[in-house]
């Protein structure tokens, strides 16, 4: 066998694999018009590549110049087909004259592609023979090219206005036309005297397979299948051909036994494939379900923070008139209090002070998640705070048999801070150190590094384990060890603290030796930290 028929065996493979690919694809979603368009596209593919195989081994004159005539009734319906499978692909509704003078015209160059007024006569170059381009060569060009522009600008328009998952879909058949506007039309050249060595039909290939990709990802199919189901029917096709070249019985035998046995082993590869493309497309649904439930629930979220926000707007007046009241009546504003009324207004003060407690800690958590909370960051002392807030705590610390105990740092550098949160932060460690700690002592200590600014409040209270202390700093979340103890809170103080230190570009850990062994909540800032002074948003 000569160079130039070993060579035509590779489009009669190509034209078996493109139509066998667009059979698989259109028996997956046979009325999807999708698939049918890809089918009848592919079809004009491989009578292209079939007939081009054919005139590659063309004998006489007259059967290559009747093999070219037939490639060209599958070229003549290709650009149509294609403009048609776009205008789907891209949801375009509005093209449809077009789409049908496409049409037309196909059918017009129909009987035209078949006569001598199109080609006729050939051109002979080292590689084989082409015929040669008559009159109405020319208006069809002018068509073929039209359609494949009007699909091509059809489908970079969908591209750019496409969504970042839509443009991954689309992708496959962008790059697909691109490599075949850019080889395919080299084809023509032979019709004109110009001699092209005929690798360019193989541009085809990667088009289909990309424009195969792209309606199985459309639909929501799995490439496995379609790629299993082709390469076992294409080397079913290559056994069975093999059957007609056995020289004895026993050959013939043994090679019906090896078809069976590769049908065999092809129909458990499918089946394989297949089971885990749908287990793969049932984890894919879950993902999407699972993704829309959280969607749902961020939602609610978002919700809850605009009714927590509304609630906590509404109830902060009332609650500060009723603590105005409730402290004149204390203080005897409104006459002589009888001595066993003292410990009710003590018991309404403090239940009021604790929910204004609560309401702030709304508010907070309202104005982080909006990005509404305002810093104002100035140049502080920390270990000013510590004092003014152990100070405020030490009679409350006192009246439970604890004590809080300062260790000065001398010559603590300055940090840019918003003292407001800060102290918010340091009130919050010790008023949870004096809340959970029985007995023994509070100590609140200040360091430096040549880096950071260090806080940390150590308590002999109930200490937590790893699970509280990997959580702690959550909202709403409140450890398992407090549970038995009677203490107001709601597990939403620890993480305002958390989002106002990180607002700082800070850091803010807990550590515990384990439950009843006591904990060390700290904080550290940064001595030279990128923030500028003076108010912000955050």
């Amino acid at each position: 066998m000569d160079i130039i028929s070993t060579y035509s065996l590779l489009p009669l493979i190509s034209s078996v694999v493109v139509v066998v690919l667009g059979f698989f694809v259109w028996l997956k979603r046979p009325r999807d018009i999708l698939a049918i368009l890809f089918f009848l596209y592919c079809f004009t593919i491989a009578l292209w590549l079939f007939g081009t195989f054919r005139l590659f081994n063309a004998v006489a004159d007259e059967d290559a110049i009747f093999w070219d005539r037939i490639i060209y009734i599958g070229v003549n319906f290709i650009p149509i087909f294609l403009y048609h499978f776009g205008l789907i692909y891209c949801g375009i509704t509005r093209q449809r004259v077009m789409l049908i003078i496409g049409y037309l015209l196909a059918f017009l160059f129909l009987p035209l592609t078949q006569s001598s007024f199109f080609v006729d006569g050939l051109f002979r170059y080292p590689w084989g023979v082409h015929t040669r381009a008559q009159f109405f060569h020319q208006p069809f060009l002018i068509y073929f090219f039209t359609f494949f522009i009007a699909f091509f600008v059809n489908l970079l328009l969908h591209y750019r206005r496409a969504s970042q998952e839509r443009k991954m879909q689309v992708r496959p058949v962008l790059i697909g036309f691109l490599i075949l506007d850019f080889i395919g039309p080299l084809a023509f050249l032979p019709a004109y005297g110009i001699s092209v060595y005929p690798v360019i039909f193989l541009s085809a290939i990667p088009f289909v397979l990309l424009l195969a990709y792209a309606i199985i990802r459309h639909n929501a199919l799995d490439m496995k299948t379609i790629s299993a189901e082709v390469f076992v029917t294409f080397i079913a096709i290559i056994f069975s051909a093999e059957l007609f070249f056995a020289r004895t019985t026993l050959e013939f035998l043994l090679r019906i036994a090896a078809l069976a046995a590769l049908v065999s082993f092809s129909v458990l590869l499918v089946r394989g494939v297949k089971n885990e493309v749908r287990r793969r497309e049932e984890i894919q649904q879950l993902a999407k379900d699972l993704q829309e439930a959280n969607a749902r629930l961020t939602e609610l979220d978002h919700v809850k923070s605009e009714f927590l926000s509304i609630a906590a707007h509404q109830l902060r007046t009332p609650l500060s008139v009723i603590k105005g009241y409730t402290s004149m009546m204390q203080e005897g504003d409104y006459g002589r209090v009888p001595k066993e009324m003292k410990p009710i207004l003590d018991n309404v003060y403090n239940s009021n002070e604790h929910l204004i407690h609560l309401v702030d800690d709304f508010l907070d958590i309202s104005r982080i998640e909006s990005g509404r909370t305002k810093y104002d960051f100035k140049p502080l002392d920390v270990s000013a705070v510590v004092a003014d807030v152990a100070n405020e705590l030490s009679t409350r610390a006192k009246e439970k048999g604890l004590s809080v105990e300062i260790k000065k740092c001398e010559e603590l550098p300055m940090v840019i801070a918003d003292a407001e949160k800060i102290r918010h932060v340091i009130y919050n460690f010790v008023d949870n150190a004096i809340k959970y700690s029985p007995k023994g002592s509070i100590v609140v200590a200040c360091a430096f590094s040549k880096e950071e600014v260090q806080c940390t409040v150590t308590d002999t209270g109930i200490g937590m384990d790893e699970t509280d202390r990997e959580n702690l700093f959550q909202k709403f979340y409140r450890g398992r060890n407090v549970q038995g103890i009677e203490v107001n809170g709601t597990g939403l103080g620890l993480f305002v603290c958390k989002k106002f230190i990180e607002a700082h570009q800070g850091r803010i850990w807990v550590e515990s030796a384990g439950p009843c062994k006591g904990s060390i909540f700290g904080f550290a800032l940064l001595r030279n930290s990128s923030l500028s002074q003076g108010t912000h948003s955050l």
